[in-house]
């Protein structure tokens, strides 16, 4: 099996029923959605002349159609792509919980009972978002309640916390639902870590109750085929923000961070070596008016390297932008079966 990924503005072609699932990126209003998943992330494109781009994994096999608990997912070999959009409001407060934390718990139990219904419990890469990611509800940021909330759902499910756990992001939007996109498979990711950092769930206890529940990076396999899939990455050394009030400065240690997360995963991966210009890019930016910065910055780095840019808030209210990426590779003929 072989996977695809394709970025185009709308209007897209018609489907040809190789889509594994997606995202739609930008405004809302740009008609009806393909039936195939797709995470709506509804925050302004930034420097683009389109209002919506259409992202989309295709798969060569064929592909099975599913919706279990809210879950829309769709599967081909040994792949699974799911999306999931929970209402804060159907989750009541509790002295013990709050209903961004109960949310959040309640889609990963979901997104574990069907990976494991599904015979794919080992889970590769994830996109969350959520509605005012940085505000103080119930005496804690709401980026901090869901993750409590999250890991409350790994340790419940039987999953470590620490380790072996996906690529993620964590993405503030204005306005709407809990939504969590997901990847996984039959066989486990590797895990990579970035030697500039802490690791994520190795956070002190300065950044809340519950560390964070992702890798800096994942290289997942299919037969001939290795995905890298960097985590949202922001301009952060060891465990501490730096170059606030500077997007330069963070625009460049950010992507000195996704230059170090590429090379230890180019000394762990099966294939050949990845590099920065190859990837395909997903930047949020805080403030709209810093994008002619952060592209003056980026682009001397990257290259002619796909970027869509996204204005929407990242998880610490210091931190002016976050970098996500990803790449597939094709494994040579003796690495398939390794």
């Amino acid at each position: 099996m072989a996977l695809r990924f394709l970025s185009s503005p709308l209007p897209v072609s018609r489907e040809t029923g190789c889509e594994l699932g997606g995202a739609r990126l930008g405004q809302a209003a740009n008609g009806s959605l393909p039936i195939y998943p797709v995470q709506q992330v509804c925050a302004p494109l930034l420097g683009s002349t389109s209002t919506a781009i259409d992202e989309v994994w295709l798969a060569d096999q064929a592909i099975q159609t599913g919706c279990s608990e809210g879950i829309v997912w769709r599967k081909a070999g040994g792949l699974l792509y799911g999306v999931i959009a929970l209402d804060e409001r159907d989750f009541a407060v509790s002295s013990a919980c709050t209903p961004l934390q109960a949310a959040s718990a309640e889609a990963y139990r979901r997104i574990f009972r069907l990976l494991d219904a599904e015979q794919l419990p080992h889970l590769w890469r994830v996109w969350n978002y959520l509605d005012g990611i940085n505000l103080v509800t119930h005496g804690l940021e709401r980026y901090r309640q869901f993750n409590v909330g999250r890991q409350d759902a790994f340790l419940e499910c039987h999953r470590g916390a620490t380790g072996n756990v996906p690529a993620a992001c964590a993405i503030g939007l204005a306005g709407g639902p809990l939504s969590i996109a997901f990847m996984a498979g039959t066989t486990p990711a590797v895990a990579v870590e970035n030697p500039r950092q802490v690791s994520a769930y190795n956070y002190p206890d300065d950044y809340g109750p519950r560390s964070p529940t992702f890798s800096r990076a994942a290289l997942a396999g299919l037969p001939g085929q290795e995905i890298l899939f960097v985590s949202g990455t922001a301009s952060i050394v060891g465990h501490q923000t730096v170059h606030p009030d500077n997007v330069a400065g963070q625009c460049g240690e950010a992507m000195a961070n996704v230059a170090a997360v590429v090379a230890k995963a180019n000394r762990q991966c099966r294939s050949g070596p990845f590099s920065v210009a190859e990837l395909a890019y997903r930047v949020y930016v805080r403030h709209a008016a810093d994008l002619p910065v952060i592209r003056d910055t980026l682009v001397p780095i990257v290259g002619a390297a796909d970027i869509v840019y996204l204005q929407a808030d990242i998880c610490r209210s210091d931190l002016l932008l976050e970098i996500e990426a990803h790449a597939l590779h094709p494994l040579a003929a003796g690495k398939i079966d390794d």
